[in-house]
């Protein structure tokens, strides 16, 4: 290789390290240090949507499937992230400088576990600490979504927003037929009748379905039981209405699964009304910014959409077998 070559080559190294340089001093010129450097104990930072001095109410926002992933800081810096969901609710319910709360719900639901744990702490948090608890629906509140929504004081949805879907659904694959055709087969070694339930090497049984159809409808009656508690209806008009199918914001009122229609400002608008309050406080929590977010939010910067494909990739790998959800999927 002759010495114009190495020169070209150098210069596109030195071309690429500036590059990178640049982006991360961009990176920290904007960065806010305060946050940045924060101490350990303070989980969340305030930040001050409404000013005011006199009650304080705080906006927790739910964006996405509600599945506890354990998405990586690392690379995935905003999707929903279950255990810090968990403790912004149970920091808003302690802080006694917080009066009211606030849940933005945007989420089509998810796994049962995960949303009756949200479920309970709401449950928790109006029974130890007596705060009103309001939702605000988004595009979607479905399935899960109502599940958490439920036991609110107050339930608002746009009159476009899409919830219901009240039910449990299960999935899996019988992939036995292709394989068939592609002379594949399957060798599955197991320790009792049952183990290899949803399989997808081979057709289920009824025995199974039976089986599967059973635990379905266990949770199908806890959701029932509580919407039922949450909405003071009877029983037997939320199995009526919860037949799965989804509803808009304006269907939900009607049918007495919402309250009121209306936006985010209006929900907050109502909580001020109801409560009398006067020159309310509105807050929303920010995660204190680390060092592995910051570096995070870096890396997101400096290689683009690629961090959407490796986020794919962790939830391809969290969902690896069949499960039970509280999920809409259109």
């Amino acid at each position: 290789m002759n010495a114009k070559r190495w020169f070209a080559l150098l210069a596109a190294a030195v071309l690429f390290i500036v590059s990178i340089g640049m982006q991360l001093i961009s990176s920290f010129a904007t960065a806010n240090f305060e946050q940045m450097f924060a101490f350990q104990d303070k989980k969340f930072v305030e930040e001050i949507v409404e000013e005011g001095i006199g009650n304080k109410i705080v906006v927790l926002h739910l964006d996405g499937v509600i599945q506890d992933t354990a998405p990586s800081t690392l690379i995935n810096t905003t999707s929903y992230n279950h255990k810090r969901f968990l403790e912004m609710l149970d920091e808003a319910g302690k802080d006694n400088s917080v009066d009211g709360i606030i849940l933005r719900v945007n989420t089509p639901g998810g796994g049962v576990v995960e949303s009756a744990e949200i479920h309970d702490k709401i449950v928790d948090i109006q029974n130890e600490y007596e705060k009103p608890i309001y939702v605000s629906m988004g595009n979607t509140a479905a399935s899960g979504g109502y599940y958490i929504s439920a036991p609110a004081d107050k339930i608002v949805a746009h009159p476009a927003t899409l919830t219901g879907s009240i039910g449990v659904i299960m999935e899996g694959y019988d992939l036995s037929g292709l394989a068939e055709d592609l002379g594949v087969d399957f060798n599955t070694i197991k320790s009792g009748e049952f183990k290899d339930i949803m399989s997808f090497s081979r057709e289920m049984t009824d025995e199974e379905r039976d089986i599967l159809q059973t635990m379905i409808d266990d949770m199908y009656a806890d959701f029932v039981k509580v919407i039922v508690d949450g909405r003071g209806m009877s029983e037997a008009t939320v199995r009526d209405i919860g037949d799965g199918r989804v509803y808009t914001g304006k269907q939900a009122q009607e049918n007495g699964l919402v309250d009121a229609l209306g936006s985010m400002d209006d929900t907050i608008a109502m909580m001020k009304e109801d409560y009398d309050w006067d020159d309310v406080q509105v807050v929303k929590y920010n995660n204190a910014l680390g060092f592995e977010q910051f570096l995070g939010m870096s890396t997101q910067n400096l290689f683009g959409d690629e961090k959407k494909l490796l986020s794919m990739m962790d939830v391809i790998r969290e969902s690896n077998a069949p499960r039970a959800m509280y999920l809409y999927s259109n």
